[in-house]
């Protein structure tokens, strides 16, 4: 793509877990895509304490690819814990990041580059069609639409982790949650500190390995639990 838009720096995270079976190819082609928008990049992905193979095969690709940095987790934090250990370790002028479990395509990165400005500071992904079982679709359509109107979140997609992120966001914005509900808390922060957004559709694919870490009731109670925090201290206190 010799015509395509450049950045002058880039960093890509995976938060990882359990994702043995496709994390080797997000690795390989988060390396293309990242080579199609910028010539200085660095790709890390954040082992949040994975009991199969995951440890592995990060360890196989370190050897082979010298962009590559793998941090574990010693046990497993949360899904905001790894998200924040990957917003801290980036060290580049952009922050890209996605899920390990391939249920978002790296290639399409070059989407949100094409998105900026120099206004816009997030690039925020929104799913095109979810390819999820019937009551995936439909609880993430209730938590989607139930966080925007409480939290008064302006974004198609709260849910869609596909972002591009200017670094020195994080120098405004500190991040506390360590659960799935980080995304709220994210957004929120971030528009409220008066940062721009941009937003383009993205594909959004089945699952093919693993199970998902949200969709289970301990969790979505957890989560409601932690939203309710949230909401005391990011609108009704203003924090």
């Amino acid at each position: 793509m010799s015509d395509q838009k450049k950045i002058s720096g880039l960093s890509i995270f995976f938060p990882a877990y359990n994702d043995g079976g496709t994390i080797p190819s997000m690795v390989l082609t988060a390396q293309i895509a990242a080579r199609e928008v910028t010539d200085d990049y660095e790709i890390i992905v954040v082992n949040d304490g994975s009991q199969d193979h995951t440890p592995l095969v990060l360890a196989e690709l370190e050897k082979q690819i010298p962009q590559l940095r793998v941090i574990h987790h010693p046990q497993n934090k949360g899904y905001g814990a790894a998200l924040r250990t990957g917003f801290a370790s980036a060290s580049k002028e952009w922050i890209f990041y996605t899920d390990g479990d391939a249920q978002y395509n790296p290639l399409e990165l070059h989407l949100l580059v094409e998105a900026l400005r120099d206004d816009v500071d997030v690039v925020n992904g929104w799913k095109i069609s979810r390819n999820d079982p019937l009551i995936r679709i439909l609880l993430g359509s209730i938590y989607n639409f139930g966080v925007k109107l409480v939290f008064g979140i302006r974004l198609k997609d709260v849910d869609c982790d596909y972002r591009l992120m200017r670094r020195s966001i994080f120098s405004a914005v500190e991040l506390e949650s360590n659960t799935g509900s980080i995304c709220v808390e994210m957004i929120k922060k971030i528009q409220d500190a008066g940062f721009k957004f941009a937003e383009v559709p993205v594909s959004h694919y089945h699952r093919q390995y693993g199970h998902s870490q949200f969709f289970n009731w301990r969790r979505l109670l957890r989560t409601v639990r932690h939203l309710t925090i949230l909401w005391r201290e990011l609108v009704l206190k203003k924090k």
